[in-house]
């Protein structure tokens, strides 16, 4: 079905999650304000009283005529959900925008994030189906490499992000919370999602048992950079892991990167701005997940250069991990209406 460009219809697939209400909110302050906001989401939650553009509104289920019509169909739920959209959405001719990670492996699908076609000198097609929209974690580590890429040469790039429960949902939210109390008042404590202790607690996987999975994530925070750097000998300089933190919100990382050309702190720290980056100085606090809290740009401490290795750097950064792709994924809708 060919999409109607003047259609002010938007249908938010995955409403009742974390994103899909961030996204809510930011596209309720935006250009679209004024538009038809249709809200869905996965049986489970279907029926659930919510409002829209400050009138009730109920999020129903997906069903087959669901974006008929719709100029953009935004996936902000689960991956599952998200693939289950994909098809009718795109046959409904709505435009793509995936928060859900469905898309991923759709060669078809156009990564973006904000200054993605700076970084990578490519214009994206607004007449594309399907745009994939960047975790804080990819967005932040494909911009660094595209950077450094472009400018020093990379000869090597390591990152580790620390990972907060909401990137599980509510119920990640909601164990976090009963377990602290718990461990702090002596009882036995709930495993129902983890399967294991989150509070108080670093950890590089969870349980056998848990219902979330730390490895997969980090399969698609690893896609995610692979789109955007586009070539497999650059690719293969980075790497990365992903650890539990056991907060409530805020991805941060740690990335030691080596570079082939020399450079100082401030001729870097300004590039990191022209990457994107909010650069905070070294005599303030760094950056943290407290401190990133309804902010919509990711924040970096000013780069620090590794004590025993020459053209070596560390960078500590931090971004919202709910408003920042909500924030990039409305950017994208706004420009590609535009």
């Amino acid at each position: 079905m060919v999409a109607d460009h003047n259609s002010p219809t938007i249908v938010l697939a995955g409403a009742s999650s974390l994103l899909g209400h961030e996204l809510k909110s930011l596209l309720e302050e935006s250009r679209f304000s004024g538009w038809n906001l249709h809200l869905v989401d996965e049986d489970a939650t279907a029926g659930i009283l919510t409002e829209a553009g400050g009138e009730a509104a109920i999020i129903q289920r997906v069903e087959e005529d669901t974006f008929r019509g719709a100029r953009f169909a935004f996936l902000a739920g689960s991956p599952s959900l998200g693939k289950a959209c994909l098809l009718p959405a795109r046959e409904s001719g709505a435009t793509i925008i995936d928060l859900s990670h469905a898309s991923l492996d759709n060669p078809d699908a156009t990564p973006w994030f904000p200054k993605i076609e700076r970084l990578t000198g490519k214009s994206a097609n607004r007449e594309a189906e399907t745009f994939s929209i960047f975790s804080v974690a990819g967005m932040a580590l494909a911009s660094l490499a595209l950077m450094l890429k472009s400018r020093y040469g990379v000869c090597r790039l390591v990152a580790v992000i620390n990972e907060p429960v909401s990137e599980a949902g509510r119920p990640g939210i909601d164990e976090l919370e009963t377990q602290t109390s718990q461990l702090l008042s002596f009882q036995n404590i709930g495993q129902e999602v983890f399967g294991t202790q989150t509070a108080f607690n670093m950890l590089s996987h969870f349980a056998r048992e848990s219902r979330y999975d730390l490895g997969s994530k980090l399969r698609q925070i690893r896609a995610e950079i692979s789109a955007a750097i586009g070539d497999p000998e650059e690719d293969a300089k980075i790497s990365v892991n992903l650890v539990h933190a056991p907060v409530f919100y805020g991805t941060t990382f740690s990335v030691c990167f080596d570079l082939e050309h020399d450079i100082d702190a401030m001729a870097l720290s300004g590039a990191c701005r022209d990457a994107g980056f909010l650069v905070v100085p070294r005599s303030d606090p760094s950056p943290s997940n407290v401190s990133v809290a309804g902010e919509t740009g990711i924040f970096v401490r000013e780069p620090q250069p590794e004590l025993t290795r020459e053209k070596s750097w560390w960078l500590w950064g931090s971004g919202d991990n709910l408003r920042v792709p909500a924030y990039s994924a409305v950017k994208l809708a706004e420009w590609l209406d535009s």
